[in-house]
């Protein structure tokens, strides 16, 4: 088990890694349609391959960062039930989900998706838009997306196993951040402390 948590502290490092700097590929996007934007305006100029550009680093953004947005729980998930079940309980719906879709699912991208992307670079394929950008950078993106997916999919799956033995703690849980309750008791405190501060100067002379 401590090799499959090495493993997943390595995974971890990687994603964290990655979406450190994947957050750039934003920006750059921004300033690429806004440069487009006032060429266009100004000039009455444009190419479509400011556009082009501005969707392919879109896409690494969006699919380069899944394993990493996987590691900070910030992904979309429906609690309606889990949330009022068990630590254990939820720990079980996690490993189903990381056994019977996630892996399917990224597996089933990286079989068809993978030759997509070597026959593009292959075949050198072009965008049909005139002006436009070679496909294969754009295509290489789903691969590796969903292999940095997969791979914290399975960290993940590792973690929470080792949490149902007790050899960490709850890996859910981010460090520093306080829980539901500690913010519920935060809140009631703050509240009672306005109150007696506005009692306190309502009968002061």
């Amino acid at each position: 088990m401590q090799a499959l948590l090495r493993f997943s502290r390595g995974v971890d490092w990687l994603n964290t890694f990655v979406g450190k700097y994947v957050i750039w590929l934003i920006l750059g996007s921004t300033i690429i349609s806004a440069v487009n934007a006032v060429v266009r305006k100004a000039f009455n100029a444009s190419s479509n391959a400011f556009l082009e550009v501005q969707w392919y680093l879109f896409a690494a953004s969006f699919l380069l960062a899944a394993g990493y947005t996987l590691l900070q729980g910030e992904h979309v998930r429906v609690d309606v039930i889990a949330s009022k079940l068990s630590k254990r309980a939820q720990t079980w719906i996690d490993i189903f989900g990381f056994v019977v879709f996630l892996t399917p699912m990224c597996a089933a991208v990286l079989w068809f998706g993978t030759p997509f992307f070597i026959n593009a670079l292959k075949t050198s394929e072009m965008s049909s838009n005139a002006g436009g950008l070679i496909r294969w950078p754009v295509y290489l993106m789903m691969p590796l997306g969903f292999t940095l997916l997969v791979l914290q999919g399975w960290s993940e799956l590792i973690k929470r196993i080792a949490f149902l033995k007790g050899l960490i703690e709850d890996p859910t849980v981010k460090k520093g951040e306080k829980s539901t309750e500690e913010e519920l008791a935060e809140s009631i405190r703050r509240l009672a402390e306005a109150g007696g501060a506005q009692t306190t100067t309502q009968k002061a002379p």
